[in-house]
This record gives C-alpha cells, structure tokens and sequence, in this order.
C-alpha cells in the first residue's frame, strides 16, 4: 500500500503575515486559525511584523499622551 502524501503548507505572504500579528495584538484569533497559520508562517515574517507592530503601538500610545498633556 502506498502511504497518502502530506503536502508542504504553503507559506503566507507578507501582508498575511501582518494581519494575522495585527489581530494576535487585539486579541481576535481563533484557535483554529492560529493552529492552521502557525504552520505556514515564514519565521523571518513574524518577527518584522511583530517588531513592525510593536513601533505602532508605541507610536499610538505616544501620540495620546501628548495629545493628553499640555
């Protein structure tokens, strides 16, 4: 008998990669999405959509605060 063939995920591309962090960050992933996308992610991806994530937040929250304070 031959044994049933498992394909390679095919990787996500870049703005897949960006939204999918975006709503990791808001807190809005379905597990089954998660557990689906995490096998197709390029690594390299995560972290520059992370660290890209990370600046924009930060900037936000600056921009609040000195808008907030005279």
């Amino acid at each position: 008998m031959t044994e049933p063939t498992q394909s390679k995920p095919k990787n996500k591309s870049f703005f897949a990669t960006l939204g999918a962090i975006f709503w990791s960050f808001v807190g809005l992933r379905r597990r089954a999405d998660f557990e689906k996308d995490a096998t197709s992610f390029n690594p390299v991806y995560v972290v520059v959509a992370g660290l890209i994530g990370v600046a924009l937040f930060i900037g936000i929250l600056l921009t609040v605060v000195k808008l907030v304070l005279p």
